[in-house]
């Protein structure tokens, strides 16, 4: 027998392997035979895609920002530099033209107060038989503010009264089943008219009796708007306790406001008389007190008409 790997004639057997196909020099490049386009981001980064920095380590320079290089432009920061000083101009004139149809520094005075003097004031709106000292305090010509003077007038509480004498009245109307937004809008806006036909009598006839004072208008809406606080009081104690409640949490605070206004008043309309120390003779100073009186009388009146359909 004859080896496996020996011809018939004793010459070795030749094995037929496969022929290996050539690739063509083109295709070394390419990695994936299904890749449709050649990778160029290895040409990008050998030649053009990126600068070398002038260090001549190898990395590139960050290019700079628009943002950069719009600072970096000495017309830019001039324009900047116009523009803030122009914005400025633009703000100081509005506050002069707010400050012209709205007293926001006066009005800043009116809401300087805390709990404290919250707590003070209403007390004295309920109970001001027991308060002797009715003078308002002075700081070099300039009076100081309400938090430190409970007899100064602010805006704080009036506001607040009248928000809530709104709430409430739209309580009382739901109660009855009589609430209606047309309704409760009535309410308020009446009350609102009153109260600027109050002030616009108050200040007219100031004007007539040529009274010397220093009572601003902002003094007579606070002043003024200190009713709102009985108010509601007695509507509270009207859905409360009904009628009875009403009428006499009421007509204690019609007094309480009557004294109130008379003391405070007094004071603010006769200004020469408090600043003499002696009461000023004559027809001017009756109608100073009149006018006093008719103020004063005033306010229970308003009180019971706004809120007497309230209680049923």
């Amino acid at each position: 027998m004859h080896p496996a790997g020996l011809g018939a004639a004793g010459t070795p057997r030749q094995r037929k392997w496969p022929s290996k196909r050539r690739i063509p020099v083109s295709q070394l490049g390419m990695t994936d035979p299904h890749q449709l386009f050649d990778d160029t981001s290895s040409a990008q980064s050998r030649g053009y895609g990126a600068q070398r920095g002038p260090s001549g380590l190898g990395y590139p320079t960050a290019s700079a920002s628009p943002q950069a290089a719009f600072l970096a432009d000495p017309v830019s920061n001039m324009a900047m530099a116009y523009g803030s000083s122009l914005a400025a101009q633009g703000k100081e004139l509005v506050d002069k033209n707010i400050d012209r149809f709205i007293p926001v520094t006066k009005l800043k005075y009116y809401f300087a107060v805390d709990t404290l003097y919250v707590g003070k004031k209403l007390g004295l709106l309920f109970f001001p038989y027991l308060h002797q000292d009715w003078e308002v305090q002075y700081q070099q010509d300039t009076p100081v503010a309400p938090r430190f003077d409970v007899n100064a007038p602010d805006l704080y509480i009036p506001a607040m009264a009248f928000i809530t004498y709104v709430l409430v009245a739209g309580l009382a109307l739901g109660t009855q089943d009589r609430f209606s937004p047309d309704l409760l809008g009535l309410q308020a806006s009446s009350a609102l008219a009153w109260l600027t036909v109050e002030v616009l009598a108050i200040l007219l006839s100031l004007y007539l009796v040529t009274v010397n004072t220093d009572l601003t208008t902002i003094d007579l809406v606070a002043f003024l708007g200190y009713k709102y606080v009985g108010m509601i009081g007695g509507v509270l104690m009207g859905l409360l306790f009904g009628k009875v409640g009403y009428y006499l949490v009421l007509g204690w605070s019609c007094v309480s406001i009557f004294v109130f206004m008379i003391r405070t008043l007094r004071l603010k309309i006769l200004a020469e008389a408090a600043a003499e120390g002696v009461p000023v003779r004559g027809a001017r100073n009756q109608l100073r007190m009149y006018l006093t009186m008719a103020v004063a009388a005033a306010q229970p009146l308003l009180m019971y008409w706004l809120t007497f359909h309230l209680v049923r």
